[in-house]
């Protein structure tokens, strides 16, 4: 029989504080009892001297602190995990919430998931394919990796995880792929977007959604992304599946941890902020990865707006140090009418030169990557000299190279939100595009590729 404690003392926001408790644990689930029957729920986050400072998940509006009760569950919050799942749409805490039936759980976890032992971690090696050549080709996305993505406050970040949410597969046909869609914070209008959209073009199918309005408690924003990951790691370490997990907007996590941060009085860190922030998102993405003997895999996209497109700011800043690499919108190029607007100069993804080349996308990918990297980066220059002195300044090179620079943007990067690329579309068509440059300015790809990709496919069409 749990003990019933009736000694609540104080309610600060989001917070309770009981007095007098015996043998709490920390992240232990609480049952709390109001004064007109209603039950809600909470989980301890500090333990002192009899007290336990206790989350609230629901919120604390209509708490009278005579009339409530409070038992400790002996427990932490967990996730009833099973394959049926997939396909279903569920609330931040792991309810569903699309009218379908309750699930017959196989497995209960704690949603805190455990460390995976680095010892124990494979390094990530293997292709996945998202459709969308700036990513395929460029910024190339690996089995196991974290690759967030920097947008701004009105760019279409949400387009763009959902078009590599409905794309995203992996290039052999025998592994189980699955996608675990976590949103937090998200208006009831981009909810809608993201359920219709996964619904009409089938992405439903394969996906798990977890989705936390913005009138949601700021409490079950926390518990979303561990919800998700607790569900992606059943997925893969379990049923050896390859999961892909995309995440929006962690932004809207980190404020909702500063807003708890705030009502237990803690000493602000950067921008008010905790100082705990780097801990407590690598606590996320450090779920991702690869285990040694096991088939399954978690790769992490964690999407966040940058504050005033400021990439300095503490989540962005943060996200960059634990993760490998990023990918970066542009509003610049969002202005031009590009889509999706990434910018490539300043992406990057660390481990792409593990997942490309021959028996993973095709023999030529390294070389003509570094070499629509140069070329792109000599455009951009170029076209800033022609701004400012004119075409007189410029050598044939450089107008070759500004020409490039004008057309690649026009048709490698705007692509479109429902054009689905392979890779060899995505090689294709960078080839294509450096016929533009002169020949004695291919420096970066191998003679061998040259002749076979570039000089073969002119004579064949001469012929």
């Amino acid at each position: 029989m749990l003990k019933e404690y009736k000694t609540v003392s104080e309610v600060v926001g989001p917070l309770m504080l009981v007095e007098g408790v015996e043998g709490v644990d920390y992240e232990e689930l609480v049952d709390i009892k109001l004064q007109t029957g209603e039950r809600r729920r909470g989980r301890v986050i500090e333990i002192e001297q009899g007290k336990a400072l206790v989350q609230l998940f629901e919120g604390s509006t209509g708490i009278n602190l005579q009339s409530t009760s409070v038992r400790f569950l002996g427990r932490p919050l967990e996730l009833g995990v099973s394959e049926d799942m997939i396909g279903r749409v569920f609330d931040g805490l792991g309810n569903p919430i699309d009218k379908g039936p309750e699930i017959i759980p196989e497995k209960r976890r704690n949603v805190n998931g455990t460390a995976i032992n680095p010892v124990s971690r494979d390094y990530p090696s293997e292709f996945i394919q998202t459709g969308i050549s700036t990513i395929d080709g460029l910024n190339t996305l690996v089995r196991g990796q974290k690759l967030p993505i920097f947008s701004g406050s009105g760019l279409p970040h949400n387009n763009l995880a959902a078009q590599i949410a409905r794309q995203a597969k992996v290039l052999s046909d025998d592994e189980n792929f699955a996608v675990v869609f976590a949103a937090m914070g998200i208006t009831f209008e981009e909810a809608q977007f993201f359920k219709d959209d996964f619904e009409r073009t089938g992405a439903l199918d394969r996906a798990v959604m977890f989705i936390n309005l913005a009138d949601d408690p700021a409490i079950e924003r926390l518990a979303t992304p561990k919800m998700a990951l607790t569900c992606a790691e059943y997925l893969a370490f379990d049923k050896g599946m390859q999961v892909l997990v995309i995440m929006t907007d962690m932004t809207n996590y980190a404020e909702a941890l500063r807003e708890v941060s705030a009502a237990r009085k803690e000493v602000p860190g950067r921008r008010g902020y905790p100082g705990y922030l780097y801990t407590d998102l690598s606590t996320i993405y450090e779920r991702a990865g690869k285990i040694k003997g096991k088939p399954g895999t978690i790769t992490q996209i964690p999407i966040l707006s940058m504050p005033e497109d400021d990439i300095t700011h503490p989540i962005p800043d943060l996200t960059g140090y634990i993760t490998e690499g990023q990918i970066i919108l542009s509003r610049e190029l969002y202005n031009e009418g590009v889509q999706p607007p990434v910018s490539i100069l300043p992406s990057l993804s660390r481990l792409k030169d593990k997942g490309i080349g021959e028996g993973k996308t095709r023999e030529d990918h390294a070389d003509t990557m570094n070499q629509i990297y140069a070329a792109y980066a000599s455009g951009v220059d170029a076209r800033e000299l022609q701004k400012i002195l004119g075409d007189t300044a410029l050598s044939e090179a450089d107008k070759a190279f500004a020409k490039f620079a004008e057309r690649f943007e026009k048709e490698y990067i705007s692509q479109g939100y429902y054009t689905n690329r392979t890779i060899e579309d995505t090689l294709n068509l960078g080839w294509e595009l450096l016929e533009m440059i002169p020949r004695s300015e291919l420096k970066r790809i191998d003679d061998k590729y040259i002749e076979k990709y570039m000089d073969n496919k002119k004579e064949s069409k001469e012929s």
